[in-house]
């Protein structure tokens, strides 16, 4: 009789490399071959003062694309992203101009504007059953109306407190942005609410099949809900973040945060039909795309070769990652 054993393939990789998905192995060595590439157009872009730079850019949105990443899980997709950033900046520096108190309630009150429009998006999906596409894009259009009704159609004249300031340029560690440490702690949070707690499984339960996860006893009305009002305060706090890195808010700074943020999370192999995802890809999909727009800045490549390049990397993407089982 022959030994069973011997038939077995034995894998002579690292456990930690068997575990890993392709998709994240695939966007750390594009990370290498845009690192080289990079080094081929500027001799500094390989330098430490440089790389930390772009690492401080890529945590706005890091933390923008973290709140899209849990929305993408269930499945689902927010397209108010551009106008719950701008709606945070704005709201915050507009809070600041009320003496003491408003400089201390800035940021909660930016953040709670965003927690509004996540609010509706929410209600839409869970409860009224509209598809998320489309009730996010009208959020979106009606935030903007508000903010231009707002502004008179003018840029906003206030300014970030020092508390935003600080948060968005100021170091607490030496040689750490703070921006940075903020990004940290997000994704620790983020990874520990999605890998150990009852809400994160469900996430990835109503991902996978939003019924069967129903029937298992999951409350998906509140789970969606609070999905999305996540996201939309994490988009107003990096909106936030954005105001205090530019000393103010301005209209269009959501802008182009839509496109790199679905960028960043679909490059990362998170699943655009949701229920399949890591945040250590999105970690790797946000400082690809930071990487990426860099090097096409030093190309100097205008804004809708750059639009272009973002959509084309999207669809590449879905074609490689975003295809789930026949029967799901």
């Amino acid at each position: 009789m022959k030994d069973a054993t011997r038939e077995q393939p034995v894998s002579r990789l690292p456990k930690f490399a068997r575990r890993l998905d392709p998709a994240i192995s695939t966007a750390f060595a594009c990370i290498i071959v845009l690192l080289i590439l990079g080094s081929l157009y500027s001799a500094s872009f390989l330098s430490p003062e440089y790389l930390l730079q772009q690492l401080k850019v890529a945590s706005f949105l890091g933390v923008i694309a973290t709140g899209m990443m849990v929305v993408i899980l269930l499945g689902q997709i927010d397209l108010s992203i551009p106008w719950s950033v701008a709606v945070g900046g704005m709201m915050a520096c507009a809070a600041a101009a009320y003496g003491p108190v408003g400089e201390t309630l800035a940021i909660p009150f930016g953040v709670a504007c965003g927690m509004v429009i996540g609010f509706a998006n929410g209600i839409g999906v869970a409860y009224l059953r509209i598809p998320s596409m489309i009730i996010t894009l009208a959020t979106n259009a009606v935030a903007q109306g508000l903010m231009v009704v707002y502004t008179g159609g003018f840029s906003p004249q206030d300014s970030a407190t020092i508390t935003m300031r600080y948060l968005a340029t100021g170091f607490l560690i030496p040689g750490v942005p703070n921006a940075v440490l903020i990004w940290a702690i997000v994704g620790a949070v983020a990874i520990f609410v999605l890998t150990r707690t009852t809400f994160g499984r469900s996430v990835y339960g109503i991902g996978n099949q939003e019924r069967a996860a129903y029937l298992s006893g999951i409350n998906t009305r509140r789970i969606v809900l609070i999905a999305f009002v996540s996201c939309g305060a994490l988009s107003a706090f990096g909106g936030t973040l954005l105001a205090g890195y530019a000393s103010k808010a301005a209209q269009s700074m959501g802008d182009s945060y839509l496109l790199p943020s679905i960028a960043a999370v679909v490059l990362g192999g998170t699943s655009i039909l949701g229920g399949r995802g890591s945040y250590l890809g999105t970690i790797a999909g946000v400082i690809l795309i930071t990487l990426l727009q860099s090097i096409l800045s030093v190309m100097q490549m205008p804004e809708a070769g750059r639009q272009i390049t973002y959509g084309l990397v999207i669809i590449v993407m879905l074609l490689l990652y975003g295809r789930g089982p026949a029967n799901r």
